[in-house]
């Protein structure tokens, strides 16, 4: 049997612009996703710590340091520029690979600067 388990998160997390025009997704600094261990495509949830509003959607690779989190398509009527997100992956994993796995855990500054890496899902 396999369990879905947390796998990374990217912790409070700033908007930096939404694109309400764009096609869709989420645009994320490539620094964060690799820290994160997040590929370009991957399914993400994201967690609007601002507003509450909660989403599914997909990543796209933004400019590596630039700190980018923007927030494109229809997923702009939820998050906004300046909103705090938190940016969840999960995996399937069988009972064994879930009681050794270590998720990553990134949390970042103000202008999504990466300032701690951790493995605690409470953190």
């Amino acid at each position: 049997m396999n369990r879905t388990m947390f796998k990374s998160k990217i912790h409070r997390a700033t908007v930096t612009h939404a694109d309400l025009h764009y096609v869709g997704s989420v645009t994320v600094d490539l620094d964060l996703l690799d820290a994160a261990d997040i590929l370009p495509g991957e399914l993400v949830a994201i967690v609007d710590v601002t507003n509450g509003a909660r989403l599914e959607t997909y990543t796209i690779a933004g400019e590596r340091g630039s700190g980018v989190i923007g927030i494109n398509g229809a997923a702009a009527h939820l998050m906004h520029e300046n909103d705090i997100v938190i940016l969840i992956t999960y995996a399937q994993m069988t009972t064994e690979e879930a009681k050794a796995y270590a998720p990553k855990v990134i949390h970042v500054d103000k202008d999504n600067k990466i300032v701690q890496i951790g493995n605690d899902p409470a953190e």
